[in-house]
């Protein structure tokens, strides 16, 4: 199959917000490849389709992120895994992780799961969390949840169901031995999460690789730190709205391509 030629008339048949959101989507494969999260044709991000709680978008088992597309998605039945528009393979372990958790989770209309390099590293240790060192590592602090089992390969629903539980009310989830989720109401939340935890990440292995004691933050600061962030989350536009429309406009000069 061919998955540089995307299906005819997407765009003609589909709500203005339909395709918005498959631009966006199609964007944050784009920049996650350019920017060093994705795995070959592995992990998965997904958004529900505006106006529905039924289905959510999946591009086709063996895409790669790269030539990734708003025509490309197809969009899978959250109840059932059946893919009702568009065409191609659902990638099971997508359906079993995203399709649970999108169902109940009301703060994940989009769910960014990935094997990222240096989060990633991090649930391989005994102790995975973030540390509060730094500013970015604050402003995380207080939305990551940790889920320290690893069962397996997710071939089965259950185990999203269990991931959902997991995760809770939280943004995003380190996954024992395996990877990274992030979820937001928004695609730039998503990706905004996804971002600024491995940049979190990085920064505190290379600290750990001095050997160094870690500096942490006085609890007072750290309080305010994160009363901070969350203030900031709350400016319209957002910075996660901010970084993202950033990051269209590199991929706008670079791969425009993505928008089609």
């Amino acid at each position: 199959m061919d998955f540089k030629v995307p299906p005819k008339s997407v765009r003609e048949s589909i709500s203005a917000e339909e395709w918005q959101a498959r631009v966006d989507l199609a964007a944050a494969h784009r920049m996650a490849f350019l920017q060093g999260f994705s795995e070959g044709i592995y992990n998965h991000l997904t958004y529900v389709v505006p106006g529905r709680n039924d289905r959510y978008y999946q591009i086709p088992f063996g895409m790669h992120w790269s030539e990734v597309t708003a025509s490309s998605f197809m969009e899978v039945g959250i109840d059932d895994g059946e893919v009702k528009r568009g065409e191609g393979v659902v990638e099971r372990s997508c359906y079993c992780i995203h399709a649970p958790i999108h169902k109940v989770a009301p703060q994940a209309r989009a769910i960014f799961h990935t094997h990222m390099p240096f989060a990633s590293a991090l649930t391989r240790l005994e102790d995975p969390r973030i540390k509060d060192i730094g500013q970015g590592e604050a402003f995380l602090s207080g939305v990551i949840a940790y889920d320290d089992s690893f069962p397996g390969p997710a071939l089965d629903p259950a185990e999203g169901v269990r991931l959902a539980k997991v995760l809770g009310e939280k943004k995003v989830l380190f996954m024992a031995n395996h990877g990274i989720t992030t979820v937001g109401e928004t695609i730039a939340d998503a990706y905004g999460k996804l971002y600024y935890t491995e940049r979190a990440a990085q920064v505190q292995l290379y600290a750990m690789w001095t050997h160094q004691p870690l500096k942490y933050l006085p609890q007072q600061v750290l309080r305010e730190t994160t009363r901070s962030a969350a203030a900031i989350v709350q400016e319209t536009p957002s910075p996660a709205e901010r970084h993202f429309d950033a990051l269209k406009r590199v991929l706008d000069r670079k791969e425009p391509e993505y928008a089609t």
